[in-house]
Formats: C-alpha cells, structure tokens, sequence
C-alpha cells in the first residue's frame, strides 16, 4: 500500500445514500466541518477533523454512491478519493457505514471497496431500526466474513460512538489490510487475461504498484468506461483497451458486466442468510413507512397530496421571504442614505452608495429564499419524502427529456432561478442537471412580475370577460407560456445539445424519518454562505460594473434642469446610452427603440431595474416602481421620432415575450457558472435565450403588424 502523502491520517467515509453516513460523519466531527467543491465539479465536499488518541485525524464524507461503478459525477469522485487518484490524497482507512435494515444491499459497495486493499472499518448502522423490525445480525459472523471490524452503531441516538472511535484508532495505528474478497473472477479465464491488459493501461500513479489495487482498478474501468460514461481525465489508451477488450468478450459471447458483478451478488446472496435472522420474540407487522406510502403514492391520493405540499411550501417561501428580502433592502437603503448624508457629493459618494452598497445588497437580498428554499429541501429529503417526489413526477417529466427530480428544481424557478438552480444538486447525472440548469431561468420567476405589472397595467385594457380582468388573463398566459417553453427547450436539448441515453429512474425509497433540525439548518447556512462567498463575488464585481456603464461619462448638470431632468440626461449620454442607441437597429424590429434597449441593459443587474431604468430614461426619476401613475403616463405618451407613439398595445406584448424569454439577470449567469464550474454553459445559456427572445419578439412584433395590429 502506498503512503499516504499528508503527515496527518486522513479517514474518507463511504456508503450508499440514506445509510445515515453523514449522520454519522456528523456524530464523530460534531458539525465542526469545512463545505467546498472537489476539484472540477460542484458536488458538495465535507471535511472535518476528530480527535482520537489526543492526534487529530482528518475525516471526509464522500457523496453517498450505491457502487463504484462510474455512471455519475458523485460515483466518479467516490472511486477517485478511495484509490487516491490525483488530486486526491489516499486514504489511510476508509469507514464504511452500512444500513442495517438493508443489509444485502449496501454488501455491494462494502465488496467493491475491500477489492480496493484498503484499511476499512465498518460502521452497522440504523442497528435500533433493525431491532425495532424483528431481526438480527450476528455481528461477529459478518465481521469474520468481511475480514474487517463491525461496530453496531444508530447514528441518530449516538449509540455505539464510543465504540467505533475505538475501532477507527486502533485500525489507524495497526493498517491492517482487509483479505481479498472471494467474489472475483477466475484470473485464468478469458475475463481475467482481458483484465490483465486493461490493468497494464491503469496509470502508475493511480496505483503506485499496487497489483491488487491495480486488478480492481482493472474491473472498475470495465465496469465504468464505455460510450455513454460521463468520465473525465481518462487516458485515451485507457479507454481504448477497455472498449477493445469489451468488444471481444461480448464478440465471444460473454457479458463483461455480468461476470464481474454477477459473483458478488452470488457471495451476497449465499452469505447474508448466516447473518441476518429473525427474532422469535417479535412479531413483524407493518412499517409506518408503508402505511404511509399507501396514502402519498395512491395512483389517486398521491399526486394532489403533494402538489398540496408543493403549494404551501412555496406559498411559505414567498410569505416569509419577501419581508426578510424588504428588510435587508431596507437596511442597505438607510446605510446609503447615511453615507450620502455624511459625504459630500463627488463620485466617491455615488460609487459607495449607488454601486458598492446596493452591489452587496443585491447579492445578499437572495439569502433569504435561498436558505429557505434549503430548509424545505432539506425536510423534504431527510425525511424520506423527496424519493417519492422524483418516482410520482418521472413519467411526466420523462415525456420532456427530464427527471422526476427535474420537477422541484423547476418548480423552485417560479420563487427564485438561483437557489432553483442550486437545488439542481439532488440530481445524480450531470446531463440531467446541466439540461435543467438550462431551462429552469424561462420559469417565471418573481422578479419578472413588477416588468409584467407595468406593461399590463400601462398598455392593455381593463376590460374583463367572466368576471377576470385582462391583466389577469395575460398574467397567468405568462406563466403559462414560459413553462411551456421551459419544457419544450428541455425536449430539444435532449435531443440535440444534450442529447444522450435515456437513463431509466431507479432509486430507493427510504423509510420516513423525522427530519434532524440542526443538520438541516447548518447545511442550509453553509449552501448560503457558499452562494455568498463564490456566486456572490461575481455577483457584485457585473453589479458595479453594469453600474459604472449607467453612469459614466459624466456631466456637469445645467442650473435649469431638475434632479430628474439631469439624470435622464446623464444616462443617455452614458456607456449604457451609447450601447442603447448602437444596438437600436437590432431592437427595432421587435418594436424597440435606443430607450427601451437602456432599459433591458440595466435589467441585466436584476430584471426588476428595468423598471426603474425606464422612470430614469423617461425623466421621472430611479424612484418609481411598477404602481406610479405618473410613469405610466410617460410611457403612453412617449413618442418615436416620426410622432407614432413607442408604447402601444403590440410592442408591449412584444415586450412581455422578450423578458418571458431573454436571460436579463447577472446572477443566474454567476451561478451557473459556479454550479458547472466553467464559463461554457453560462455563455450558452445567455446566447440561447437571446436568440430565442429576439426571434420570438420579432415573430409577435412583425406578425401583429402584418395582422394590422399596432
């Protein structure tokens, strides 16, 4: 076994999701941990450190993951970190904790890793839950079948920490290496000469010349590597062999897949019946779990019983976000307002007020929903409940080129893009996750109704039909009509951009649980502080810099002009102005002119400046909102320059689509960027939807008048 490269132990712990392995993780650092992203993903990475035997040993929960066979981003790094693929370090014990009350399935992964050569202790856990089921596990039999120690532990109650400490210290001081699991294939059959090729191709550096690190890497890139894998940094002689060697097995009549996975399913199988039994004692009856499950996933019952819970989740995310947002905007706004009461003017001033101060603003107003939105997300998945969401939604979203676990991610886009965007992270694939980051900013979020509001209100009549007014009529089309588009731009990446295998959904159903408060509101906290600390950094750079393009070059006012006469004139002759008038011929086809294009520049720091762009351009001032009155009177009557009006019924219909359509927030565009960790998609993302905005303007703007509508 290779040394380990740091002077402190470092421990990783492993295990299916739902075995409780954070709860345990949790249970031996006491929440004293460190959240960042491994290296070229954005999968969560948890470190924390513990104190055995007065040395600290470092301590990492590696994604929860049901094999090591690579299929997704979080299977990949579990694999890489176990066998100290760089940039990862190698462990020096790996803590497997194993759902008791689901034994035979988390025996897999346990296989898989004991393959590996590395000191291991295991961690039985959910022990009272067995118990409480009327079953039993001979502890000692299966320690003595794995060849590494077993603690009973149950996490939630901290029964067994002692004892499993103990274990961790003395596996730590004595590395004893786990015998070789029997369950592999015959090294003299065709299977084991082709493992021996591909083994020559495995990296040294992987291995360290290891040979029984080596064959198991040998099996995982056979397993792992073929067409449809989403693997990265792999040699392409590597991939090469494998598909050669795979090829042949399967010319020859053989199953590659099915002989290596096949005799450790057999050894599962064979063995677990030695230690599981039952307790003549207890009679079995029937879980809560399934009692429960007879109601929420009713073929009838079940999906209006969680679009129910669905609604009073965000009717509460909205309800309690939006006097928090209020508030902390109010707070910077009186910060700004006492700066600029105790500066005198000069650019200084305005650059601290308009664009330091309201930058942070706007980056911390979204905590907010985004700790909220965790905390929903986080009883919905701890409590067993978000499994059932993703299978009752698979088959519609499916239809669309998603997943089930698409559904709560697109419905969150409604509140917010951004912790919608966020919340992509419960999805396990990365095309799935990039194909709903890419769909979920056309939901209609609600920062786009103060812009739908006043065109509305301003352009259309107030007639009503059925006792519904028009506006809201056109209010619920635009909801409509973007979650329309939403699901058809997720079909057409599907089938082009990201197109892929279909993937059939398969996942665990874990029994309910009573959600742990503490572990939700701290994992909540470190989503918001990482939003904060990496999002929110090039949040606030685009924010001063969109800022600094409002308001320069800057002019002297004359002695004759108001306050808002002044700053109407500022912006025009500004960068923004400029960019305005030069990209006017561009936006005259949808019905724009240079006005409405200063508009859509300052709605790229958050759409809802649009609004009070407009009060600027049109002269009324940046204090305005969606409700004034005299805005709207400025809007009906501004003119092109041939006397026609600007702002008819068409250009605001025309209007409504492009903002329904176009990617007019900064900040969707930096948290993409932090989620993907690369300025490819982002970019994507904004060309697609600008596209995809002007030519649906320009349809509605050009047909109306083809029609002889104005």
């Amino acid at each position: 076994m290779a040394p380990s490269n740091s002077a402190t132990n470092r421990i990783v712990v492993a295990g299916n999701p739902n075995a409780g392995k954070t709860s345990v993780f949790n249970l031996l650092t006491g929440l004293n941990l460190k959240v960042g992203n491994y290296p070229g993903v954005t999968v969560d990475r948890h470190s924390g450190s513990l104190i055995l035997c007065d040395e600290t040993v470092d301590i990492e929960d590696l994604p929860g993951t049901y094999s090591l066979s690579a299929r997704s981003a979080e299977e990949e790094i579990a694999m890489r970190a176990l066998a100290g693929h760089p940039p990862y370090k190698q462990p020096d014990l790996v803590l497997l904790v194993i759902d008791g009350t689901q034994l035979a399935r988390n025996l897999y992964l346990v296989l898989q890793v004991l393959e590996l050569g590395i000191p291991c202790v295991c961690s039985l856990n959910m022990i009272d839950q067995v118990e409480k089921a009327g079953q039993n596990i001979d502890i000692e039999a299966l320690s003595t079948a794995l060849g590494v120690p077993v603690v009973p532990t149950a996490a939630r109650t901290g029964q067994g920490l002692d004892q499993l400490k103990s274990a961790i210290s003395s596996a730590i001081k004595e590395r004893p290496v786990p015998p070789v699991p029997p369950a592999l294939p015959s090294s003299d059959s065709s299977m084991g000469e082709s493992l021996k090729r591909i083994g020559a191709g495995i990296p040294f550096e992987w291995h360290h010349g290891d040979l029984r690190r080596q064959a198991a890497l040998a099996r995982w890139a056979l397993l792992s590597i073929d067409p449809t894998d989403e693997l990265t940094d792999l040699p392409d002689s590597l991939r090469a062999t494998v598909t050669q060697e795979r090829n042949a097995l399967q010319e020859a009549g053989e199953d590659p897949d099915l002989l290596l996975i096949g005799p450790r399913y057999a050894w599962i199988d064979e063995h677990v019946r030695d230690f599981l039994s039952d307790n003549p004692d207890t009679t079995p009856k029937e879980s809560g779990s399934e009692r429960l499950d007879r109601i929420l996933l009713h073929p009838l019952l079940g999906l209006p019983l969680f679009l129910i819970v669905m609604a009073a989740l965000f009717q509460s995310l909205f309800a309690w976000a939006d006097p928090m947002i209020g508030s902390i905007e109010g707070l910077f706004g009186h910060f700004a307002r006492f700066v600029q009461s105790h500066m005198s003017e000069s650019f200084l001033r305005e650059f601290i007020t308009e664009g330091l101060i309201a930058g942070v603003g706007a980056v911390v107003a979204f905590l907010p929903q985004i700790l909220l939105l965790f905390l929903f997300l986080g009883i919905l998945e701890s409590s067993g409940y978000m499994a059932r969401v993703a299978w009752l939604m698979d088959r519609l979203m499916r239809s669309m080129g998603l997943t089930g676990r698409a559904f709560v991610p697109m419905l969150s886009g409604y509140a917010c893009a951004i912790p919608a965007i966020m919340a992509t992270r419960t999805m396990e694939r990365r095309r799935d996750r990039l194909k709903t980051m890419m769909v979920v900013p056309l939901m209609t979020c609600s920062a786009r109704l103060p812009v739908y509001t006043l065109i509305i209100a301003t352009l259309f009549p107030t007639e009503s039909w059925f006792g519904f007014s028009t506006a809201s009529f056109l209010m619920v089309g635009m909801y409509l009509f973007g979650t329309a588009i939403a699901l058809l731009a997720a079909a057409v990446l599907s089938k082009t951009v990201l197109q892929g295998p279909a993937v059939p959904l398969v996942l665990e159903l874990p029994s309910y649980r009573r959600p742990e408060p503490m572990r939700i509101l701290h994992e909540a906290w470190l989503k918001g502080r990482a939003f904060l600390s990496e999002a929110g950094t090039i949040i606030l750079v685009s924010t001063i810099i969109l800022w600094l393009t409002l308001s320069f070059p800057q002019r002297n006012a004359q002695v004759d002009e108001s306050p808002a006469e002044a700053h109407a004139i500022q912006l025009e002759a500004s960068y923004a102005g400029q960019i305005g008038r030069a990209i006017e011929p561009t936006l005259t086809p949808l019905g724009f002119d240079w006005r409405i294009g200063v508009g859509l520049i300052g709605a790229f720091a958050a759409r809802e400046v649009f609004v009070s762009t407009l009060g600027i351009v049109h002269g009324v001032g940046d204090s305005v909102d969606e409700e004034s009155s005299l805005l709207r009177d400025r809007l009906r009557a501004a003119q092109r320059p041939d006397g026609t009006p600007l702002y008819t019924p068409l250009v605001g219909l025309s209007l409504l689509v492009f903002f329904a359509l176009a990617c007019q927030c900064l900040s969707t565009l930096a948290v993409v960027r932090r989620e993907t960790a690369s300025w490819r998609w982002p970019t994507f993302l904004l060309a697609y939807m600008t596209v995809l905005s002007w030519v649906a303007s320009a349809v509605v703007y050009q047909g109306g008048l083809l029609l002889g509508f104005s």
